[in-house]
C-alpha cells in the first residue's frame, strides 16, 4: 500500500522544509537590517538635538553678553571692545552650531528604513518575476 503514490514524497518534505527555512532566513536579515537602519536614525536624531542644545546654550550665552554689551556702552575703558568680540565670537558660534544642528536633522534618504525598504522591494520583485 505504501507503494500506490498516495502521500507527499520525501523531497517534497525536504523541499518545503528548506523553502520554509528559507523564507525564514531572509526575514531574519530583513529584520536585522531594519534594526541596524533604527540605530542609525536614532543616533542621528540624537546627535542633531545635542548639536542643537549647545546652540540654545551658546546663543543664551551670547544674548546675555549683547545685553551686558548694551549696559556697559556708556561706561569709560577698554571692556567694551573686549565684551564686543565675545558677544559677536558666542553668537557667531552660536548660529553655527544651530546651523549644523539643523543639517544633522534634516533627513535626505527618504525615510527612516530606506535599506529595508528597497530590499523588501527587491525580493517582492523577484517572487513576482519567479512566477
Amino acid at each position: 500500500m505504501s507503494g500506490n503514490g498516495i502521500g507527499p514524497s520525501p523531497g517534497l518534505l525536504t523541499s518545503l522544509r528548506r523553502l520554509i527555512a528559507t523564507t525564514l532566513e531572509i526575514a531574519q536579515v530583513r529584520l536585522e537590517l531594519l534594526a541596524v537602519e533604527l540605530e542609525q536614525e536614532k543616533l542621528r536624531i540624537f546627535g542633531g538635538l545635542a548639536w542643537a542644545a549647545l546652540a540654545v546654550l551658546l546663543l543664551g550665552v551670547g544674548l546675555t553678553l549683547a545685553v551686558g554689551l548694551l549696559l556697559m556702552l556708556f561706561w569709560d575703558g577698554y571692556r567694551l571692545p573686549a565684551l564686543a568680540v565675545l558677544c559677536a565670537l558666542f553668537l557667531g558660534a552660536g548660529a553655527h552650531v544651530a546651523r549644523r544642528a539643523r543639517a544633522l536633522l534634516i533627513n535626505t534618504t527618504g525615510g527612516a528604513v530606506p535599506l529595508s525598504l528597497d530590499e523588501l522591494a527587491r525580493d517582492r520583485d523577484a517572487l513576482v518575476g519567479r512566477e
